[in-house]
């Protein structure tokens, strides 16, 4: 009995005890949002698309030489930089210098055969002039005249022609750049045609694309001098680069069916063979846009703050898209054209909180 009666008693507190807890405390009111607030947009956007390419230098060459001959020295390094005129290979002079010493010796015997012949044709004009000498005679002196003439002109051309190439013994830079390969070393053979090294200008980058056809028939924005922004992946430092169409090719390749397109980047310096980007203008779209102030990064998530119909503020969790020219972005996904967004906001405020819209 004594138990049933403790257990009666504990009963009854705890049902006091309920009865107290059912009595909700006061909710407090959010405090007011102090913000600007603007429309959610419906404009016509550029239509872009985006195609991959590299960079490269604005001049490159690979040098070679008119000499066979041995290789002696090669006194620069892949990477260094070089003015214009510097020696890049040196090649053993002396196999040219016979050559160019030959050729003046050919020019020499064809100037002491002209000298001769002119000589002929001044006695047998002396002659013909007193009747001593045939027609024929004195057409044959002229001939042999004119002749060596001939070729004393061939052999200055052909002394001109070994001299220069006596000069590439010394292989020189053709303007100021970078060495971006080597492919000789002293003790290899150097012959016409063969690239002996690859050279670069540090100034000047151009990003290279191969845009498909499909692109090029749709797209206005490809034409010389056209203004065309490119990114370059492993420098985002740079930003978006205005760039501009100096060059595409005038026809598409058969086997890929895409056009090459030169794009100019003035005034940056990254390294040749940098992947990147460009957009190309296809047309125009339309698209729902908001002030970039008016989004919100929270945790990884982009945001907007909306004030509803009753005047209040819900966040929305948004799909941004591009950002345009004018400080607005476009909004993929989160909102509707005429919804009102909070503009300038340090922090979401919280769900519900009155919206005080700052003129």
């Amino acid at each position: 009995m004594r138990i049933a009666a403790i257990a009666i008693a504990m009963t009854g507190v705890l049902a006091a005890a309920c009865g107290h807890g059912d009595k909700a405390a006061p909710t407090a009111q959010p405090a007011p949002v102090l913000a600007r607030v603007e429309n959610v947009d419906r404009v016509e956007v550029p239509q872009w698309v985006e195609v991959y390419g590299t960079t490269e230098a604005d001049r490159q060459t690979a040098i070679s030489s008119r000499v066979m001959a041995t290789v002696t020295a090669v006194p620069v390094r892949e990477g260094q930089s070089v003015a214009a005129g510097a020696v890049l290979v040196v090649i053993d002079p002396e196999t040219a210098r016979g050559q160019e010493a030959q050729a003046r010796g050919a020019l020499a015997q064809a100037e002491a055969a002209r000298s001769l012949a002119d000589r002929n044709l001044q006695r047998f004009e002396a002659l013909a002039a007193k009747g001593a000498a045939s027609q024929l005679e004195l057409d044959m002196a002229r001939m042999q005249a004119e002749q060596g003439a001939g070729a004393v002109e061939q052999a200055a051309g052909a002394v001109a022609a070994a001299a220069s190439v006596a000069r590439e013994s010394q292989v020189v830079a053709p303007f100021a750049g970078r060495v971006v390969r080597r492919m000789v070393e002293a003790g290899d053979l150097a012959a016409p045609g063969r690239p002996l090294i690859s050279l670069e200008s540090e100034s000047g980058r151009r990003f290279v694309a191969a845009v498909p056809e499909s692109i090029v028939a749709a797209s206005s924005g490809l034409a010389i001098g056209a203004m065309v922004p490119v990114r370059i992946d492993a420098r985002p430092d740079l930003g978006e680069i205005a760039g501009r169409v100096v060059e595409t090719t005038p026809g598409a390749d058969p086997m890929s069916h895409t056009y090459q397109v030169k794009v100019e980047l003035p005034g940056i310096t990254v390294a040749s063979g940098a992947a990147g980007r460009a957009r190309i203008a296809t047309g125009r779209r339309s698209a729902l846009t908001v002030p970039a102030a008016a989004v919100l990064k929270v945790g990884g998530l982009d945001l907007v703050v909306v004030r509803d119909a009753s005047g209040r503020a819900r966040s929305r969790a948004v799909s941004p898209g591009a950002a345009l020219p004018d400080g607005r972005v476009e909004v993929l996904a989160g909102v509707k054209a005429g919804d009102e967004v909070l503009v300038g906001l340090g922090a979401a405020p919280a769900d519900g909180a009155p919206v005080e819209e700052v003129r």
